[in-house]
């Protein structure tokens, strides 16, 4: 039987839509050979050493929305250390959503290097579809340098905010990328490449492409908009900007003309890419530019605490916005966020989380930093990878 942890409370907000994971089950996941949670909608509260597994809960629920989760890391390298020959990983859970509860489940294929994924017991096409019933956003340390990274961790980011919103822009993506880089192969391996393939690839690029810029320029300019959903005080307003060709063409001329134009670009500079070894223009060049606002500053010249504060900022704005639009606030997987927030900006959380009705997935080594949150949350230690409900303190 799986070890099994379950808590009780009073949840707040009581009567609006939420998205919850409402019961978890773990398979062969990382530290975690057999492993049930049931829950309810309130913010989730892991507390435990360093190396007891709280982040590999938050990865595995991260595995409900599309991509390679929070850690990007390869497939086979999340089954259990000590699992016997052959077998494979697996997340499930019952998922609380406006319209009611569903069962997701996704795993690890045999031999295959990539996962399955199961709605309500069928076998879903695609990973797209987890983006249409389980929106989310994470924050991890390794996003706290996200402003000074390379763009490609921006991108990154960007992206997950519009899953949200587009549940097909992981398809797009997809599409993207996966005629890129056959595109690559063709213009790096063969002297005369056929002329025919390369428009069609190009061609893919140009549609997925696209429409992958259009969404995130949309989303930007969204929240660029909605001054009122930024947050005052201790979360700074966020100045943000997309920049990219695509992007800004799309911003002085229709979307099929765009789609001409850089059709006719990835053509006309197919020996510019065949001596770089990649395409040199596309959405994958892209940037995402953000500004402190009071301050008039880019935000990679902002301090550390500075910088923390505008991406909580960012997060918990997109989380309004796709409250107002889907009617609930996406799941926030939230690891190890208290832990370098002052007092008050943690206090600014625990209540902006609360006020939206998030289920929060929120770890820490050091169970105070929580205590603000009280009975309003569940409190659940993990250690040595076992998963036990705690008392607020």
């Amino acid at each position: 039987m799986p070890e099994q942890a379950a808590a009780s409370g009073r949840t707040s907000g009581a009567g609006a839509a939420r998205i919850a994971v409402t019961r978890l089950t773990l398979t062969e996941f990382r530290c975690y050979g057999q492993l049930r949670i049931e829950l309810d909608p309130r913010p989730v509260v892991l507390t435990g050493p360093n190396g007891a597994g709280k982040t590999n809960l938050l990865e595995a629920v991260s595995f409900l929305s599309p991509g390679r989760g929070l850690r990007r890391a390869p497939l086979p390298e999340v089954t259990r250390r000590q699992a016997t020959s052959g077998a494979g990983w697996a997340v499930a859970a019952r998922l609380l959503t406006p319209t009611g509860e569903i069962a997701l489940g996704t795993r690890l294929e045999p031999g295959e290097g990539r996962r399955a994924v199961q709605i309500d017991g069928r076998p879903a096409q695609s990973q797209t579809a987890l983006g249409a019933r389980a929106p989310m956003v994470w924050l991890t340390p390794q996003m706290d340098r996200l402003f000074g990274d390379a763009a490609s961790q921006r991108r990154r980011f960007l992206d997950r905010l519009v899953f949200g919103f587009h549940p097909d822009h992981a398809g797009q993506l997809g599409a993207y990328e996966r005629a890129m880089r056959e595109r690559n192969r063709l213009l790096k391996d063969s002297p005369r490449p056929d002329p025919a393939w390369l428009a069609a690839l190009e061609d893919t690029m140009a549609t997925s492409g696209t429409a992958v810029a259009a969404a995130r320029r949309e989303l930007v300019a969204r929240l660029r908009g909605a001054e009122s959903l930024m947050i005052e005080g201790p979360f700074p307003r966020a100045e943000l900007a997309i920049d990219g060709r695509i992007e800004a063409w799309l911003g002085d001329r229709p979307a099929v003309d765009a789609e001409e134009a850089f059709r006719n670009l990835l053509c006309d500079n197919r020996r510019i890419d065949a001596a770089a070894g990649a395409a040199t223009e596309g959405p994958h060049r892209s940037d995402l530019s953000v500004h402190h606002r009071t301050k008039a500053m880019p935000a990679a010249q902002c301090s550390t605490g500075e910088q923390k504060a505008l991406l909580i900022g960012i997060v918990l704005a997109n989380a309004r916005l796709l409250a107002g639009e889907r009617g609930a606030p996406p799941l926030l997987l939230l690891d190890e966020v208290a832990a370098h927030l002052d007092e008050a900006r943690r206090a600014a959380l625990y209540e902006e989380i609360l006020a939206l009705g998030a289920q929060a997935w929120m770890t820490g080594t050091d169970p105070a930093l929580f205590a603000p949150l009280g009975d309003r949350a569940h409190h659940l230690g993990v250690d040595d990878a076992r998963v036990t409900a705690r008392q607020a303190v």
